[in-house]
């Protein structure tokens, strides 16, 4: 029998309380991530400064080179002196799209509990008891939530504060996993 087959309750559920509990983590707790984004200094001028140029939505580096020779070049050079340096993500115009961006998660969600699920199912072909299957499923989903978030700050900066808040986020998840994969699974 394939994993979705045998595993979907435990999979299904526990994508139902991860969902749930990240709805309480950034909801009820809002204080928990509300230092995660700084008000920009003069922001409605840097707004009414960069509304002309009508920025399409996306991922930007500023400033930006076509290649790494262009990196060594004084113009380029002159340009990280005087500033400012930053990595930005342009949205579109308007309210987010919460029903689309929840959708998302919920969808990304499953997918990491069902490749838990996965790694879990091959990893112990028989019932190891409950200890093993916290250790297999609950490692798995803290990689799926977690792995790559060190990167931005590694490469981009992004605060470690942020991160390691996120971080935290991605184990409670995993001990959600692990938890109610060990509850319900199959003997």
């Amino acid at each position: 029998m394939s994993v979705l087959h045998m595993l979907w309750q435990p999979i299904l559920l526990a994508s139902v309380f991860v969902f749930i509990a990240s709805a309480l983590i950034h909801m009820a707790l809002h204080f928990w991530h509300k230092s995660d984004y700084a008000k920009m200094p003069e922001e409605a001028r840097i707004m009414d400064a960069l509304r002309p140029f009508a920025t399409p939505p996306g991922d930007y580096m500023v400033p930006n080179c076509a290649s790494p020779a262009e990196m060594k070049t004084p113009e380029y050079l002159d340009k990280l002196k005087k500033g400012p340096v930053f990595v930005m993500t342009v949205w579109p115009n308007g309210m987010m799209k919460m029903g689309k961006s929840l959708t998302l998660w919920f969808l990304y969600v499953i997918v990491i509990t069902y490749f838990a699920a996965y790694v879990t199912a091959h990893a112990l072909p028989a019932w190891m008891g409950h200890r093993n299957i916290c250790r297999f499923a609950g490692i798995t989903a803290f990689l799926g939530y977690t792995g790559a978030l060190w990167q931005f700050s590694i490469w981009y900066r992004r605060s470690w504060c942020t991160t390691i808040k996120t971080t935290i986020d991605g184990l409670v998840y995993a001990a959600i996993t692990a938890a109610t994969f060990a509850w319900l699974w199959p003997r």
